[in-house]
This record gives C-alpha cells, sequence and structure tokens, in this order.
C-alpha cells in the first residue's frame, strides 16, 4: 500500500511520540544507576564494621570453633539458588546471559539446587531452561525496597552458618561502561579461607577489643549480618546492571528511531513535492486549455475566381 502525505504524517507523529518515550526511560535508567551504585558504595562502611566484629570475635578460637561446628538437621546437606532478574523488558540479553551462567554453574558441580527467582522474566527464562524456581519475588523498584526483599529471601531460604547447607547467589554485576558479566557468588558454607583471613587480619588500633556476653550468640549476629549485607550488595549490583542494560537498549532505539525520522522526513519531502508539481501542471493545462485558438487566413478566405471586385 503506497504512503500518502495523511499516513507519513501520522507516522512522524508516533515516532515522535516513542521517542519521547525512549528518552524518557533513558534519563530514568541513567538516574537508577547512579542510586545503586552508591548505595553499594555505602554498603562498605557497614561491611566493614561487620567484618571488624567477626575479626574480634574470632580472635577466640573458642567462640569461632563453636559458632562454626555443623549441627544435623532438616536443612543439612540442601543447596539453596537465589538468582537475581529483572520484571520488566527493554533490557536486552540480561535474564539471558544470568540464566546461562546458571546453567554452567550446575552442570559444572553436579548440583541440583532450589532454586529462587527475583523477577518474573527470570523465573521465565529458568522454566524454559528446566530449571523451574521454587519461588519468586518482586524486583525492588528503588534503594529502599531492597531490604524487604533480602528480609524475605532470609525467611524463605532459611540459611544458617552452623549446617551444612549451601547458599549460592547468580546475579549481573556491572562493568566499566554500559556492560555487566554474570557472576556467582558462594554464602554458605563459610569456608576455612574466608575464616582465615578475618582471623589473621589486624585490628586497625592499638586497643585490642573484647566481646561482650556470649561469644557464640555474637558471632551468629555477625553471620545474620553477612549475609544479608552480602546479599543486599548483590541485588543492588543486579538492578545497577539492569538499568545500565536499559540504558544501552534505550540508546540503541533512540537511535533508531533517529534514522526512521529521517527516512519518513524524506519520503514525505519527496512526497510533498510530488504533489505539488501535479498541482502546477494541472493549474497550467487548465490555463492553457482556456486560452482562446487563433485565427489563420487561408484559400477559404480569398475572393473565388471571376469575382469583380469594385472600388469606390
Amino acid at each position: 500500500m503506497s504512503n500518502t502525505t495523511d499516513s507519513l504524517r501520522h507516522k512522524l507523529a508516533s515516532a515522535g511520540d516513542l521517542q519521547g518515550v525512549v528518552r524518557t526511560m533513558k534519563a530514568l535508567a541513567a538516574s537508577s544507576i547512579g542510586q545503586y551504585e552508591q548505595s553499594v558504595r555505602a554498603l562498605a562502611d557497614y561491611y566493614r564494621t561487620v567484618e571488624l566484629g567477626l575479626v574480634a570475635c574470632f580472635r577466640d578460637d573458642g567462640i569461632a570453633a563453636s559458632a562454626m561446628q555443623p549441627r544435623p538437621g532438616p536443612g543439612q546437606h540442601t543447596v539453596e539458588a537465589v538468582v537475581f532478574g529483572s520484571d520488566q523488558g527493554m533490557v536486552g540479553q540480561f535474564n539471558d546471559v544470568v540464566v546461562e551462567a546458571v546453567v554452567t554453574l550446575i552442570a559444572k558441580r553436579a548440583i541440583r539446587p532450589r532454586i529462587w527467582a527475583v523477577g518474573e522474566r527470570v523465573r521465565a527464562r529458568l522454566a524454559d531452561a528446566g530449571l523451574l524456581p521454587v519461588g519468586v519475588f518482586a524486583v525492588p523498584s528503588s534503594v529502599r525496597g531492597i531490604g524487604p526483599l533480602i528480609a524475605q529471601i532470609l525467611v524463605a531460604t532459611n540459611p544458617s552458618a552452623d549446617t551444612a547447607s549451601q547458599l549460592l547467589l547468580c546475579y549481573n554485576r556491572p562493568e566499566t561502561g554500559a556492560g555487566y558479566t554474570a557472576v556467582s557468588q558462594n554464602l554458605l558454607p563459610l569456608g576455612e579461607e574466608w575464616f582465615r583471613k578475618l582471623a589473621t587480619m589486624p585490628w586497625p588500633s592499638p586497643s585490642l577489643p573484647e566481646v561482650m556476653g556470649t561469644g557464640t550468640a555474637t558471632v551468629r549476629a555477625l553471620i545474620r549480618q553477612y549475609l544479608f549485607i552480602s546479599m543486599f550488595r548483590a541485588c543492588a549490583e543486579s538492578l545497577a546492571s539492569e538499568n545500565a542494560s536499559r540504558l544501552a537498549a534505550m540508546e540503541r532505539a533512540d537511535r533508531n528511531i533517529d534514522q526512521l525520522l529521517t527516512d519518513l522526513q524524506g519520503s514525505f519531502h519527496r512526497l510533498r513535492q510530488s504533489d505539488i508539481d501535479e498541482e502546477l501542471f494541472d493549474v497550467i493545462a487548465g490555463f492553457e486549455a482556456l486560452q482562446p485558438t487563433p485565427r489563420v487566413a487561408g484559400p477559404a478566405a480569398r475572393s473565388p475566381p471571376g469575382a469583380v471586385s469594385t472600388s469606390s
């Protein structure tokens, strides 16, 4: 079906409206990236405080040994995996990348974890890969929503440092620019390397700390905080990566719309010029048709042979 000036004008208006939506989403994504990255940086001080608390507790080998000793229970030998994805589209390959990493991790470690999905989009990708999640959580829309989400995850997974259960986090971590990469983090069980790192960390001041109250309870409380911070940071980094992916997708869409508008405007101008030319030709043709036909003298206008002319 051939284009008309009216149809092209409608397409130009629609493309302009779509470009306005795309640019608004670009601005929102860029703003969201900043707040999530800032929250990750702010967590560094909190994590340092918890880390120093564990250092103070691990100076006493008895406290550390009793806190880290596994105990049998119904959650023993279970593997819980939390996969952070997105609830919304227009994020490119964001969900596909993290699901591919989860599939590779499961095949490499030969495990069959109970998977908890954060986001409806990643839940659908996991189900397509044959990894049906046992539960789904909504993706928070701001930094304030991360804390309640992590509390829900901790209640659902019920992790404990003194059991043999495993807890894995799979998410996308932002890189330089607008890129990201899928990573996995082993939160539980707490390995010997992690324990050795904290036990050998020097205290930052000459005054040595003293653990008040029951040392084992203090260690467990600090480990719960460590788990909360680790999950909070993973969620914030995943959200920053999601918005970076959305920003890149919107930038590509903006460029495509610019090219589309250029092509539509060119087609509109050519079609409009063609209509103007046709109107001019019609006017000229009509003008020429209205002009009187000039009389031309011929043989019929001459005197017949033998006619007598009279003169005055």
